[in-house]
């Protein structure tokens, strides 16, 4: 037996390497593949060296999943942001905020706060003519996106931007950053498991090296306080629990959808203390951390979001969103359908989910409501697959694949295909695990 084991070390061994290499090369866009090219070979690599770790018994699994983890991260430090400049907006807010002043006061172009500035920020006498520089109102060059607008990021993202601020390396401390989130996040998910390979599904992930920590989006820590917080759940810790998932939705508001998923079951029994608990330190902890800011800053706490979901088509007689409902609903219903199926799967999961496997129905909430949704921006699916690594169901890891497709092309056309072919995946994978395993397909959090 020790031998069939050891066997199996370096394949995987050797399908990490590679995979390692081939997100080094991406990030520094070495070689002569366009970054499309560099993509679908991660991917590639990265369904390849999944399935050798499973041959690999736990003992030794555990170790190199964490390696792999470290190696994967610390790859996306090999460059400055590559393909997003929310980086630049979270150092920006961090230094604000270390100045004393509300993150929600003033924009970034405001002449109060223009001895904050720094050539790292805004540049000087290069031309603004990178793909992350634009010019702010007053003509100066910032890489700061937006710049006449007031920050967008709620207050547990905002006290994430002044705890690395310190580091005093600018974007590259944010992307440090970025990486022991995402580490720590495969350390919790290896703590939680008990099958090594799935944590690998979120610390193997590309999405690690180029959206965690290359370009640092803050969805991470998002993930990270979920997992957490869904982890005491399932212990039958509810306090601490609804606290941490609080706190991931004052971090990107997106894990308040994980709610319905601590709540498996709550419609089919009584509701007990503990679901009471949970539920209300989740809100108690999502309003106690805006309060420092609405004291010191009123009303402007909300920032650019209500700009930020018309710009992005969220808004009747704005609708870009929602591809896959306008194949067959005018505009005009697109938002109510959305919102009538969400709530049907909710529903589902508070009658039917499992409560000692909250992951189940957290990612099935997540994930169908980033398939509505149908977004341009792959990290949002960052949570998704912090989840698949809970739950093990690998075809939900189609949705921010969907989210980077429609991300590198743009378009309607391309968000309803992309996201078409991701429910095809998610709703195909299941009935032929069912049949190849001649057991019922494992829904919202049970099996039917």
């Amino acid at each position: 037996m020790g031998d069939v084991t050891s066997r199996a070390v370096p394949p995987c061994l050797l399908a990490l390497a590679t995979l390692v290499t081939a997100l080094a090369l991406t990030i520094s866009r070495s070689g002569a593949l366009p970054l499309h090219g560099w993509y679908l070979l991660d991917v590639a690599l990265f369904a390849v060296a999944v399935p050798l770790l499973r041959k690999v018994p736990r003992r030794q699994a555990v170790p190199l999943v964490l390696a792999g983890s470290i190696a994967v991260a610390a790859v996306g430090l090999l460059a400055p942001p590559r393909t997003s400049d929310d980086a630049y907006r979270y150092v920006w807010d961090g230094r604000v905020q270390a100045a004393g002043i509300s993150p929600y006061a003033h924009t970034p172009d405001d002449p109060a706060l223009a001895r904050l500035r720094d050539p790292g920020l805004f540049p000087v006498g290069d031309g603004c003519a990178g793909w992350d520089e634009r010019r702010t109102t007053a003509g100066d060059c910032t890489r700061i996106n937006r710049p006449a607008v007031h920050t967008i990021y709620p207050p547990v993202a905002q006290a994430w931007f002044v705890l690395v601020h310190p580091s005093g390396r600018g974007v590259r401390g944010v992307q440090a950053g970025g990486a022991v989130l995402a580490v720590a996040t495969t350390g919790l998910l290896l703590g939680l498991g008990r099958e090594a390979w799935r944590a690998a599904l979120w610390g193997w992930f590309p999405g690690m090296t180029v959206w965690a920590v290359n370009d640092a989006h803050v969805d991470t820590l998002g993930a990270l306080l979920t997992v957490a917080g869904l982890g005491c759940a399932a212990r039958g810790r509810a306090v601490r629990g609804g606290l941490l998932l609080g706190g991931a939705a004052a971090a990107k508001l997106l894990p308040a959808l994980a709610l319905p998923g601590a709540l498996s079951g709550l419609l089919a029994r009584r509701p007990t203390r503990d679901d009471v608990l949970l539920v209300g330190s989740a809100l108690g902890a999502f309003a106690l951390s805006y309060l420092p800011y609405v004291v010191a800053s009123g009303t402007s706490v909300l920032g650019y979001l209500p700009g930020y979901l018309r710009e992005e088509g969220y808004e009747q007689g704005h609708i870009d969103r929602f591809g896959l409902l306008r194949l067959v609903l005018p505009d005009r219903l697109v938002p109510w359908a959305a919102a009538l199926v969400l709530a049907v799967v909710a529903v589902r999961v508070l009658r039917r989910g499992d409560r000692h496997r909250p992951w189940a129905g957290a990612l099935m909430v997540t994930g169908t409501a980033l398939l509505l949704v149908a977004p341009a921006y792959p990290w949002y699916g960052l949570l998704v697959v912090a989840l698949v690594a809970l739950d093990g169901r690998w075809e939900w890891l189609a949705v921010p694949a969907a989210g980077q497709a429609l991300y590198l092309t743009g378009g309607q056309a391309a968000q309803q295909l992309a996201y078409g072919a991701a429910l095809c995946v998610v709703l195909l994978v299941p009935l032929l695990r069912q049949r190849s395993a001649g057991r019922p397909a494992v829904v919202a959090g049970g099996e039917k």
